[in-house]
Order: C-alpha cells, then structure tokens, then sequence
C-alpha cells in the first residue's frame, strides 16, 4: 500500500509537532508520522517529573500560544522563574539577571519535555492531519521529484517534500546522506530531580565548577508545602566523574550534589534516579536539499548550557512553516531548493551564532590557566555592572531579538 501526501514530516517530537500544526490551514496534505506510539498519558500534578525538561524562551511561548498548545502546557505543569544567578565556582566572578530588567514578567519558563509533547498532541489530534504512530522508516530514495519512504511494516509513503524531524541521530538525514559536522564534548550530563531543604525562588541557578557547569532549574512542584522545593538538575561531568557520580548510592549522591553546589538551597533532601546522557555537537552542513529540510535536532545538537536546543527547533518549525507558507501564496513549488535556502538563511547563521556562544563558554569555564580564570571571573563581574550589556543578554535569552518568524511576534 502507497500513502500519498504533499509534506511527510518525519518525527512527531516537540519540533515535528509544532511544525504541523503551523501547516495545518495552508492547505497541503501534510502527513506526521514517528516511530513512538503518540500517546497522551494521563496527567497527575503531584506525580514523578519527567527527567528531560527544557527552558522555554518568550518566543517559544508565543509560538505555542499562536498554535493554541500553551494552555495544555499551563494547565499541567510549568515553571515560571524571573531570575538567574549564574557564579564561577573557582573564583568570585558571578552575575546575577533579572527579567525586570527588560520590564518582562518572566525570563522564561521550565517543563518537563512530556509536558509540552502531550499538550502538542491533544492540540494535534483535534485538527484534520494524516497521523501515523508506530511508523518506522527503513528505506529512503528518491522516485522522480518524490521521495519514497518504506517502513519496517512494508507502507510506502511518497511525497514532494520531506521534513526530517527526527532528532539527533535522525535516520532521515543519514538515509538521504546529509553530511555533518560533529565531535564529543567529552562530557557527560547527570539528570534527575531534587527536593531541596530551600525554596528555589522561581530562580534558575548554575555554577561552573571544574568538572563542567551544573544548574539546578525551578520545576513548579508537586503539591504541598515543598512545590518550590523541586528542581531539575543537569550536571555536566567528565565521563570518569559521571561514571563514579551514577555509581554512588541515593545519600551520598545527594551529599556530593549538594557541596557541588555550594549549598546555595541547603541539604539536596530527595533525588529521583538519575539519567546520564553523553554530551555531542553536531551541525548538518546543509539543512536543506531539493525537497527535503532539516529541523530541529536532525539540523543541530549544542550544549545543554543554556537549555537552548528546543528553543531553536521552535524558531526552526516557525521560519520553515512562514517561508512555506508565502511560498504558496506566491504560487511556487515549496519544495523547490530556492524556496527552502530561505529557510537556511534564516536559521542557520542564529544557530550557529548561538552554538559557538555555548562552545566558547563551555571552553574558557573548563579552562585551567590563572589567566583564563582570571578573565572569565573579571568577565562575569564587569557584564554584573554593566546594566544595558545584561539586559541585551537577557533578550537574547528571551528569544526575541532578531530575524523573528510571525508566529513568536507580539
């Protein structure tokens, strides 16, 4: 059996869906398939958090409120915070942001990554799209001016153009032979949630040690006396380090957590297991090629530092859908390769303007001569004095600077 559709989007995480659902009235015939089985599981308030949360920017939020998806999210669970205390562990450099600063209420908010999945599926199931759950791609070729897809389960798919994403180690962009650039960061992140013995005061907060930045990031809470009490941790380690970290049992991990981080919010109380990911950089060369277009993960993965990567993937989803969209308002092919390179020229230079910002401050942190140290320590304190040099950072963080897609526009 042969499905036939205008857009076949590969990858139905956050980016995939968001960009679906920016399609919806342009009148393509748009299929989404993905390999999971695209459930919506019941939400419980005062249930386990997820290990794998993002830091949503303004412009993230104004993307999934244009696309009606942020009321699902706000009525599970998210965490608004409104400052950042970042410090250098080594030394007595810090900085303090603020979102008053740039008269916003918020610099952003926290959620849990299946948060945001199923408020963008429940937003998915209620429009009219070609949904295919349990797909798994197997083979890809080109067939004319389509592209084919076989699935494990035998389905062929064929459509003009071809949207991967599908994540980091996206089969589309291997399939297609989409060269990238990569290497290890030879770090490893630690993931879990902590209760901690103090309030986290809607306050995101990261230190930098020796080993590699750590963050303890607001998470809204179960229920209870303790709702600000909870956060999510990301701790970039050595491999040697995050293999010892993982091996130590709940107490003695929640005690090397808790002096890694100063004790800035007292005793680390609680710990839910911990996930340990490898941290890798990569940058497709090309995000795009006659009727097809990288998005997301499947175009880059940088840093966790700064909790950016699905901030991207948003703006991704958002330019390519703007540009597809005047496309066909203007009559023309949106598959053709002219059409797409606007989307590339759009995203790629913020991307990698954004990922050589990570690298460079993951380098000098990690840094171990008295000049470097000295540097980013004087660094941190003069950009703490500096009020107009902040607040560029904070709008820079907030997503709305720039070439901005319609949908993350006031």
């Amino acid at each position: 059996m042969q499905l036939q559709a205008d857009v076949i989007i590969v990858g139905a995480g956050m980016v995939g869906s968001a960009l679906a659902l920016a399609l919806q009235h342009s009148g393509l015939q748009i299929m989404l398939l993905d390999g999971g089985p695209l459930s919506v599981k019941p939400f419980d308030q005062s249930g386990a958090f997820e290990p794998r949360v993002s830091a949503l920017s303004a412009a993230s939020q104004r993307i999934l409120e244009r696309l009606n998806v942020w009321p699902g999210i706000a009525a599970r669970r998210a965490s608004p915070y409104g400052e950042m205390q970042v410090w250098d562990g080594s030394g007595t450099g810090q900085v303090h942001f603020s979102a008053a600063s740039v008269h916003a209420e918020v610099l952003g908010h926290i959620v849990e990554n299946r948060v945001v999945q199923d408020a963008l599926l429940d937003a998915l199931y209620d429009v009219d799209l070609g949904i295919l759950p349990n797909a798994r791609l197997e083979q890809l070729r080109r067939s004319g001016d389509d592209w084919l897809l076989t699935l494990t389960d035998g389905r062929e798919l064929r459509a003009p153009l071809l949207i991967a994403a599908d994540g980091a180690n996206s089969a589309v962009r291997r399939l297609a032979g989409c060269a990238t650039r990569e290497w290890d960061y030879l770090h490893h992140a630690i993931v879990t949630s902590v209760r901690c013995a103090k309030p986290h005061q809607q306050t995101a907060w990261q230190r930098f040690t020796d080993d590699g930045p750590l963050a303890f990031l607001p998470l809204a809470g179960r229920t209870g006396n303790d709702a600000e009490q909870w956060c999510s941790i990301v701790w970039s380690v050595t491999p040697a380090e995050a293999e010892r970290l993982m091996a130590l049992d709940d107490g003695a991990f929640r005690y090397a957590l808790g002096k890694a981080f100063e004790w800035r919010l007292g005793e680390v109380l609680e710990a839910d297991p911990r996930h340990c990911i490898p941290l890798r950089q990569r940058h497709a060369k090309r995000y795009v090629e006659p009727g097809l277009a990288l998005i997301g993960d499947a175009a880059h993965t940088i840093h966790p530092l700064a909790g950016q990567g699905v901030n991207l993937g948003f703006l991704d989803a958002a330019v390519l859908a703007e540009v597809l969209l005047h496309a066909l308002e203007r009559g023309e092919n949106p598959a053709d390769i002219r059409v797409l390179s606007r989307y590339e020229r759009r995203r790629m230079p913020h991307n990698l303007a954004m990922m050589a910002a990570m690298e460079g401050f993951e380098r000098l942190f990690q840094a171990d001569p008295l000049p470097l140290r000295w540097l980013r320590n004087s660094g941190l304190n003069l950009v703490d004095g500096l009020n107009e040099a902040k607040a560029l950072l904070v709008r820079q963080a907030l997503g709305l600077s720039g070439d901005l897609p319609e949908l993350a526009r006031a």
